[in-house]
């Protein structure tokens, strides 16, 4: 039904106004306002050729029913309908005051959505983001149910039967029809949601576990058990504790800052002991709000790509600083690198994308993630709320 809707969207609300202006005229011709119902009937007709004009038009295009009408063809419909009310309201003086009454309604609400239409306009001239088509739909849906609703009433109140039956026919099961659209767009919204996530996870998972880096890990490992026993016996701690959080503490939705720490502690002091060079690592831990809490894994990612990046391609003086805060409900995280320029690629990995993924999930408007590069220097900010 609704793929049928988006396919021939111009078609059903073309022939809608159509059929909503023709039922207008008749009204106003059957209460002897004959000027403004001849107003709604050349509108009716209008709307109906235009319809079929469109369409003569656009014959050779691929479905061009799908598109909806344009901004310019909405200003238009408002301005001839706010005319039409004005028109009602002067026929109407002073015998016909439901009509005084249900033609200001409409005139109001015919304001308020060109209103709408003209803010949007001026944000796109001054290049800011429009108004959202969220918000847009809200105001359509309140006017209508708030707006038809006061027709009804008044309609009641002035003892008028026949058209009390007419609008409550049309009103109130398109009223039913359009909360159970919004009942259904939020569920399976919802059930999107809930599928993105898990895809984002089973990707999240498949990027943690490295396996050229446990692979070189073990390689010096076994080098190392013959040489350096005790040290070989501490990594190896090292490794399995990263193993043991990588699969079942990245299981959790939350963690406490400092088990995140520990872990990339842990993650530095291997690839220390991985490379055969001197690297300068510098890790700045200010936690003064231990109980904060985040999702597992999620800074992991960024010291990886320092190292693999960065210390992987230099020969010498290779440097990761990392810097870490958590005041109050904010935790600041940031990591900075020096890299050999010829290495540097312009194609996001999989981890990446996949934090990036994560943070839109789980940290939606109160997450900033920021790269800078200057030079052979390259440095990542993440900012988060916990609030």
């Amino acid at each position: 039904m609704e793929l049928l809707f988006k396919q021939y969207k111009r078609v059903v609300i073309s022939l809608g106004l159509s059929l909503l202006f023709l039922i207008s005229s008749e009204v106003c011709m059957g209460y002897q306002l004959s000027f403004t119902g001849l107003l709604f009937e050349i509108l009716c007709i209008s709307t109906f050729g235009y319809l079929v004009l469109f369409g003569i038009l656009n014959r050779k295009k691929d479905q061009p029913f799908s598109q909806s009408w344009t901004s310019n063809e909405l200003q238009i419909i408002p301005l001839i309908i706010g005319g039409i009310c004005i028109s009602g309201i002067y026929e109407a003086y002073p015998s016909q005051a439901d009509f005084i009454a249900v033609f200001t309604l409409i005139l109001v609400y015919t304001i308020i959505f060109t209103a709408v239409l003209l803010r949007n306009n001026y944000l796109v001239k001054k290049g800011l983001q429009r108004l959202s088509k969220s918000f847009i739909n809200r105001i359509i849906f309140w006017s209508f149910a708030i707006g038809i609703g006061r027709i009804i009433l008044i309609i009641e109140e002035y003892g008028d039967s026949d058209a009390l039956i007419i609008v409550a026919f049309f009103y109130f099961p398109l009223l039913i029809f359009l909360i159970t659209r919004w009942i259904f767009k939020q569920t399976r919204t919802i059930i999107t949601l809930k599928n993105e996530r898990a895809k984002t996870e089973l990707l999240h998972l498949k990027s943690q576990v490295n396996p050229h880096f446990f692979f070189n890990m073990l390689n010096n490992l076994y080098g190392l058990v013959g040489t350096d026993a005790k040290k070989a016996q501490d990594l190896i701690l090292k490794l399995s504790d990263m193993m043991r959080y990588s699969i079942y503490e990245g299981e959790k939705e939350m963690v406490t800052i400092e088990e995140e720490v520990d872990y990339m502690k842990n993650f530095i002091e291997l690839h220390k002991m991985r490379y055969r060079k001197s690297i300068d690592v510098q890790f700045n831990v200010d936690i003064q709000n231990a109980s904060c809490k985040v999702m597992p894994l999620l800074f992991i990612i960024l010291l990886e790509n320092a190292f693999k990046h960065g210390v992987e391609n230099l020969t010498a003086n290779a440097y990761v600083y990392v810097n870490i805060a958590a005041v109050g409900t904010d935790i600041q995280f940031s990591v900075e690198n020096n890299f050999d320029p010829s290495e540097i690629t312009k194609k996001p990995g999989i981890g990446l994308k996949n934090l990036k993924r994560r943070l839109e999930l789980g940290y939606l408007n109160k997450h900033e993630l920021a790269f800078t590069t200057e030079k052979s220097v390259h440095k990542v900010t993440l900012k988060l709320s916990l609030l």
